[in-house]
C-alpha cells in the first residue's frame, strides 16, 4: 500500500499506517516532507526544540532531523514496540521524501480523515519547516 502524506495530519496519518502495518501489509509513505503538524508555530517549535535538547549529545536520546525519519519514528510510536509483533511489523514500513522512481507508476492512497482540511484550526506547520528549524538539511 502506498500512502500519500501531502496535506495530511501527522498523527492521523501514522495511526492509519500503523493499523495497516499490523494487518500485515507493506506500507510506503511518500511526500513525508509535506506532512502537517497542527498548532501554532511557537508551540510546535518549542516542543521539537525541547526534544532536541534533551539528554547528552554523545549519549542520546537522539532526535531525527530528516522528515522521513521523523514520520517513521512517529509510526513506530503507535506500534506495540516491546512485543515481537510490533518489531516485525515495523520492518514493513518505508518513508520517502517526494515520490521515488520505482513508485511513480503506482496510485497512492489519500486518507480523507487525515487531511488538514478536516480540522477547524488554520494554524499548522509542514514537516520540512520543522526539520529545517531543528537543523535538518533539505
Amino acid at each position: 500500500m502506498i500512502i500519500d502524506a501531502k496535506d495530511s495530519l501527522l498523527g492521523r496519518l501514522c495511526t492509519v499506517a500503523a493499523k495497516e502495518i499490523l494487518k500485515g501489509n507493506k506500507v510506503d509513505v511518500i511526500n513525508c516532507e509535506e506532512c502537517v503538524v497542527s498548532g501554532t508555530k511557537e508551540s510546535i517549535l518549542e516542543k521539537y526544540h525541547t526534544k532536541l535538547k534533551r539528554g547528552a549529545p554523545n549519549k542520546g536520546p537522539f532526535f531525527y532531523r530528516k522528515p522521513e525519519m521523523l514520520v517513521k519514528r512517529t509510526i513506530r510510536g503507535m506500534l506495540p514496540w516491546k512485543r515481537s509483533r510490533g518489531r516485525e511489523a515495523y520492518l514493513n514500513v518505508k518513508c520517502h521524501i517526494g515520490v521515488p522512481e520505482h513508485l511513480k507508476n503506482e496510485k497512492p492512497v489519500v486518507f480523507e480523515e487525515a487531511l488538514v482540511s478536516k480540522i477547524q484550526k488554520t494554524d499548522f506547520m509542514r514537516m520540512k519547516d520543522i526539520c529545517r528549524s531543528v537543523g535538518g538539511k533539505l
